[in-house]
């Protein structure tokens, strides 16, 4: 056998390659370290525990540090934005905003993380900000099953964040 043909028989263990693919949408949000067991976010009462941000009490002797979405939130740094526009919408605003919020309330109930940060509706469209891309994608989909029109996504390759428009005229 060849030295080349040798090299080709073994399997390539690459563990750096899924590493990498991971990294291009690093939330730079997250924490660069674990942290302690249970901790509590003084801002929204959210607590870490076993591995994830949820809602429960807060435990006796927690540490205190924010949470992602509270650090966002203060920081006015979204990592979702989701703008609706088309003529349909001046029609049904409100039914829409609506819709908006039950997702947030739905996902934030079990995912701490996840909220709208901000509402801004003028000239005709209205921009939903939120602190983590699964919100918008949501939100953006239930309105498309409840109204239809067209949803459009564009993930950020270079970071963590999701850019969305949703359109409809008439």
């Amino acid at each position: 056998m060849k030295k080349r043909d040798l090299h080709r028989a073994e399997p390539r263990h690459d563990s750096m390659k899924s590493h990498h693919i991971q990294e291009h949408r690093h939330d730079p949000y997250k924490a660069r370290q674990k942290l302690h067991e249970p901790t509590v976010c003084p801002q929204c009462a959210a607590v870490f525990h076993e591995g994830r941000w949820q809602w429960k009490e807060r435990p006796e002797g927690a540490h205190e540090e924010r949470c992602p979405a509270c650090h966002r939130i203060n920081d006015k740094y979204p990592a979702g934005e989701l703008t609706l526009g088309g003529t349909f919408l001046a029609g049904h605003r409100e039914e829409i905003i609506k819709l908006a919020r039950n997702i947030e309330k739905a996902e934030k109930r079990e995912h701490p993380l996840q909220r709208i940060m901000g509402i801004d509706d003028t000239a005709g469209t209205i921009v939903i900000t939120t602190t983590d891309i699964h919100l918008p994608r949501r939100i953006g989909h239930a309105i498309v099953d409840a109204f239809k029109g067209n949803l459009q996504t564009h993930y950020d390759e270079g970071g963590y964040f999701v850019r969305m428009a949703w359109k409809r005229e008439s």
